[in-house]
């Protein structure tokens, strides 16, 4: 039991690394659909690329953030249930568990993590990659 112990230390944690993809350069200038399938690449490279679709391609580049953007998940969070107490004769409802109609649905907002790194993309023209073949 003590070698497995042993050997789980040795085992390196994988570090997640979230970076903000931005397009706001492009997204006045293209339509993108919901759900476009696409392929990111290079993202170990100064300059990734972004294929959407099988025509619209993007190079991208790192900025460092000023400070820390955190990043959160959103999802729907549970109503709020009211329980009605209290003496009345008019309380019908006292003891019982009841949700407001009027209240608006409320989102739960988790934090996931960090980054300081955002990739800025702009279109990809044809003098922006350099072919290996080339040099």
């Amino acid at each position: 039991m003590d070698e497995n112990l042993v050997s789980n230390e040795n085992v390196e944690k994988e570090e997640e690394e979230y970076v903000l993809l931005n397009l706001d350069e492009v997204r006045c200038h293209i339509d993108i659909t919901p759900n476009a399938p696409y392929v990111l690449s290079g993202l170990d490279t100064p300059n990734p690329i972004l294929v959407i679709g099988d025509n619209l391609k993007l190079i991208g580049e790192y900025e460092e953030t000023i400070g820390t953007c955190l990043v959160f998940s959103e999802g729907e969070a549970s109503p709020v249930v009211h329980e009605e107490t209290g003496p009345s004769e008019a309380n019908l409802f006292s003891g019982k568990f009841i949700i407001d109609p009027n209240e608006a649905p409320s989102k739960e907002v988790k934090p996931i993590g960090s980054l300081q790194k955002i990739l800025k993309f702009r279109l990809l023209h044809e003098g922006d990659v350099q072919d290996d073949a080339a040099s």
